[in-house]
């Protein structure tokens, strides 16, 4: 583990070059964001080591070309629905958001509303879903490739052009985020400890000390498990 100065591609082939040989020769996949500094650093420093695009970077991508869909629609709505109408949507974001199957009956009358009212965002919605079900499928790579292909090409033929951006995305990033599917390996563990040292760091606002800033660091991560409390 290292903090490294900035993000430049040079920066991360130098950390990478930096590797003792024998640790370097046990690395087979690296995983990384939508950033070409970093996939280019690997495939540069690291010869026939697999690049994964992690999951939740795609996943953030997709979710947020169809959250701003329902933003653009629900102003379209604001200003063609009467004020009864458009109140009875109140609330429709944050069920916009979640599994359909994670509702209850009363949560899904109004997204029904919404989608009663616009058509376009239940395509978007069952779009979206469909996304998320073929990464929790258990596919092969190759398998993977023709759903998204598939996937790719209804999204146009049904002139979902809210996909577009991602679908640009899957386009220059398919291998590298169909790697996925050989291990489903992501960055989770290093997402989830990046968000742990933002909140201790927001606990220790006024210490200046970085000595001390780590022993904070250390005991919230490392803490738990040697003196064993809960």
């Amino acid at each position: 583990m290292a903090v490294l100065p900035d993000r430049k591609k040079d920066t991360v082939k130098a950390f990478l070059a930096a590797i003792p040989a024998p640790q370097k020769a046990t690395i087979q996949r690296v995983c990384v964001d939508m950033y070409e500094g970093y996939s280019n650093a690997v495939y540069e420093a690291l010869s026939g080591v697999a690049v994964i695009v992690d999951r939740f970077h795609v996943a953030k991508n997709y979710r947020g070309c169809a959250d701003k869909a329902r933003k653009q629609e629900m102003q379209v709505l604001k200003k063609t629905l009467s004020d009864k109408e458009y109140a009875e949507l109140k609330g429709v974001m944050w069920l916009f958001r979640k599994r359909w199957v994670d509702l209850t009956e009363e949560q899904q009358v109004p997204l029904l509303m919404l989608f009663r009212y616009s058509p376009m965002l239940q395509q978007v919605y069952i779009f979206r879903e469909v996304m998320t079900s073929i990464f929790n499928r258990p596919l092969t790579k190759a398998q993977a490739v023709i759903e998204l292909e598939a996937w790719i090409k209804q999204a146009q033929e049904l002139e979902l052009s809210c996909f577009d951006s991602f679908v640009g995305t899957l386009r220059k990033w398919m291998d590298e985020i169909t790697n996925y599917f050989i291990q489903r390996q992501s960055s989770g563990f290093v997402e989830g400890l990046n968000n742990k040292i933002k909140v201790i760091k927001r606990r220790c606002y006024g210490i200046y000390d970085l000595g001390r800033l780590f022993q904070h660091i250390w005991l919230d991560v490392e803490g738990r498990r040697v003196f064993g409390y809960a």
